[in-house]
């Protein structure tokens, strides 16, 4: 909980995630919230990605796609199971549309992806844009074979 209140804890991430927007994007960044502030200060080097690297919101529900919509870049959904992740798409795009926002630019990354094509190229085809497999806590021997089998179905998508 880093000390955070559990009925603030949104607040302070919205603000945290703010507060590190404009660092990432301004020269001289300032930042006046309830729970972040800092004076101008200077950051360097800035990142990479532009504007900023994405963040991510992972969740599911309406409260957590409307914190997707507000201030982040994509969404990591909880549940991959039949049907809830295209609902849970549709009701994203449907309140991005209502905010204004471009619906496309949200991405979509799901963790514990299926390691086989058909079920990444499904994903592919309703607009997830990352796809990410879940490996255990294991010793090479088990780890290196999964990581070739990935590769593999990376190599035949490409």
């Amino acid at each position: 909980d880093h000390g955070t209140d559990f009925k603030q804890r949104w607040r302070v991430l919205r603000e945290r995630v703010l507060a590190m927007k404009r660092i990432w994007t301004e020269d001289e960044a300032a930042f006046e919230g309830e729970f972040v502030r800092f004076e101008p200060l200077w950051s360097w080097p800035k990142p990479v990605q532009r504007p900023h690297p994405p963040v991510l919101l992972g969740g599911h529900g309406r409260r957590a796609l409307q914190r997707v919509v507000d201030y982040c870049d994509g969404w990591l959904p909880i549940s991959v199971r039949a049907g809830d992740l295209e609902a849970g798409m549709a009701e994203l795009s449907w309140l991005a549309r209502e905010k204004g926002r471009d619906p496309r630019s949200i991405s979509v990354s799901v963790y514990g992806a299926p390691m086989d094509a058909p079920g990444l190229v499904r994903l592919r085809d309703i607009g997830v844009e990352r796809a990410i497999f879940a490996l255990p806590s294991a010793e090479a021997d088990t780890l290196l074979p999964l990581l070739d089998r990935a590769a593999g179905i990376a190599r035949q998508l490409a």
